[in-house]
């Protein structure tokens, strides 16, 4: 039998709504969920507790006549209302559309336009975002909620948190909802100028349950602890789920202090965390204390690259082993990644997972023998394995995933004769920094629609701590004056702080190809000299 079919025989569930109300029978009073804020503040819920708050937020949306297939935008930084929001929805057959934290009025606009959700659950310090989105010819958005703020009144939003207290802890309404119904919406800068939403159905993130926990050799017994965000598909498909599937406990930390975090993880006595080399460099940079190694780590998920140096520092310093895997949005999981009870050969991001399939293909669409370099295929099935497909785009979801469930990753990669995989490079325009994905060509479509902006050719530059720092090359209009300065301070109120740009260079021209193309390999080039 396939993973997938094991998989499925084993969760005997049809949905989300199903396998929490089953860790609450199972689990009981068991330690499900602890959270500490950016203030050090500590709140916990066993499994009963956590499926109770659960059902009042389904409840609450239900009140407010979200039905099935409805949207719902989470615009929340790392907290309970963001989980019970989420798995609240999925009750009910309504679909979350997680944003970013970081987004400004510019990306949340494109994102609700595109999807037009009812409602929007948010944090204060962005209602003036949302109340220009919601005052918008043909806005969809019916109402604001406020979370994660006792004390907000207002005279037509609501306060999520307060309406909560008042609901019931036993669901109001069962609502039909198949396993693979969609029950997210998730946004990612890809390729392209524009986010593309990939929609993840309950099925998607049952599996995601079952393989991480496969993969991680995760049980009952484990403490997962986690600082990424819940907005992206790691902390949900590699941390969140697979902790919760197999009961054990979710650590989830509001956000990422490198003198607080190797403290929380002894404090917590974590047996798993994950890591970016954004998480390593800054780690080993601290002082060095006596109690660093009397931690109880069995696994750190690791992603991305570091060199080889800078892993075995890190090993040694702090006495841990790294579970690398490889995967994107589209993929739900680390698809190709370090199997249990297998032989971890560094720099490999892995073998290919049971139930998948990859391979490398060269510019003719041929599959290439061992060593040799070409684009990372992946195969799963859509809606089941991998992502069912990108909402109200057609196109976009033709272009990379055939048929027969085969994805194209853009990713350049090769494999050895034994199976392992070896990531080389980006065949796209993506730049990673600090673990948030930035298209350089969003980057480039927004810089070119200044007034006095003539061009922009964007690239990544490698970078020790962010792994890629964002620099951009600008052609300013003649006759104009725009100062590097000038235009930093442009992109800072109208970009999410990730995606604005380390370095600004302005120069006369951008090289470009016969047919028009921005030569991305001499502005790179052209970076090296200037060093």
């Amino acid at each position: 039998m396939t993973l997938e079919g094991i998989a499925m025989d084993k969760m005997k569930h049809k949905n989300l709504r199903e396998m929490f109300d089953s860790l609450a029978e199972i689990y009981s009073d068991k330690t499900a969920l602890i959270f500490e804020d950016i203030n050090g503040k500590v709140n916990k819920y066993n499994y009963i507790e956590l499926n109770n708050e659960i059902n009042k937020a389904a409840n609450l949306f239900l009140s407010l006549g979200v039905e099935k297939g409805d949207r719902v935008a989470i615009h929340l930084h790392n907290s309970p209302q963001l989980l019970i929001s989420w798995f609240g929805l999925a009750k009910i057959g309504a679909i979350m559309v997680p944003i970013n934290a970081h987004y400004l009025y510019r990306e949340c606009s494109y994102i609700v336009n595109k999807c037009k959700p009812k409602f929007v659950v948010i944090e204060n310090d962005v209602l003036s975002v949302y109340e220009k989105i919601k005052n918008e010819r043909f806005s969809s958005v019916k109402n604001i909620l406020i979370a994660r703020d006792d004390n907000f009144e207002h005279q037509t939003y609501i306060n999520f948190n307060n309406e909560l207290k008042l609901q019931s802890s036993t669901l109001n309404k069962i609502v039909e909802v198949d396993v693979e119904d969609a029950v997210e919406i998730l946004f990612t800068s890809g390729t392209t100028s524009l986010p593309k939403g990939v929609v993840i159905t309950h099925y998607n993130m049952l599996f995601a349950g079952y393989y991480t926990s496969w993969q991680g050799r995760i049980k009952e017994d484990d403490i997962y602890l986690t600082v990424m965000p819940a907005w992206h598909i790691d902390s949900q498909c590699t941390a969140t789920l697979p902790t919760f599937f197999s009961g054990a406990t979710f650590v989830f930390l509001e956000k990422y202090s490198a003198r607080k975090f190797w403290k929380q993880v002894c404090k917590y006595k974590a047996t798993i965390t994950e890591c970016i080399p954004k998480i390593i460099c800054t780690l080993m940079m601290q002082e060095t204390k006596s109690w660093e190694k009397e931690h109880s780590l069995r696994e750190v998920f690791y992603y991305l690259s570091i060199s080889d140096e800078e892993k075995d520092a890190f090993l040694e310093r702090f006495n841990v082993r790294l579970l690398t895997s490889y995967g994107m949005t589209e993929t739900i999981v680390g698809l190709i990644g370090d199997r249990p009870g297998e032989e971890r050969r560094w720099p490999s991001i892995g073998k290919v997972g049971d139930g998948y399939e990859a391979k490398i293909i060269n510019c003719q669409g041929n599959e290439v023998s061992p060593y040799t370099q070409g684009e990372l295929y992946v195969k799963g099935i859509p809606g089941k394995t991998i992502f069912k497909e990108y909402y109200n785009d057609i196109e976009a979801t033709k272009k990379v995933l055939s048929a027969d469930g085969w994805l194209h990753t853009g990713d350049i990669a090769y494999v050895d004769e034994d199976g392992y995989f070896y990531f080389v490079d980006r065949e796209s325009s993506l730049i990673k920094s600090a673990g948030e994905n930035v298209s350089s060509e969003e980057l480039e479509i927004f810089l070119s629609a200044h007034p006095k902006i003539v061009e922009a050719g964007v690239i990544g530059i490698a970078d020790k701590v962010c792994s890629e720092l964002i620099k951009a090359f600008v052609v300013i209009k003649k006759g104009e004056e725009f100062s590097e300065e000038q235009i930093l301070e442009y992109c800072s109120e109208h970009l999410a702080c990730f995606k604005v740009p380390s370095i600004i260079e302005i120069c006369k021209s951008l090289p470009r190809t016969s047919t028009g193309k921005i030569r991305k390999n001499l502005l790179r080039e052209k970076d090296n000299k200037n060093k």
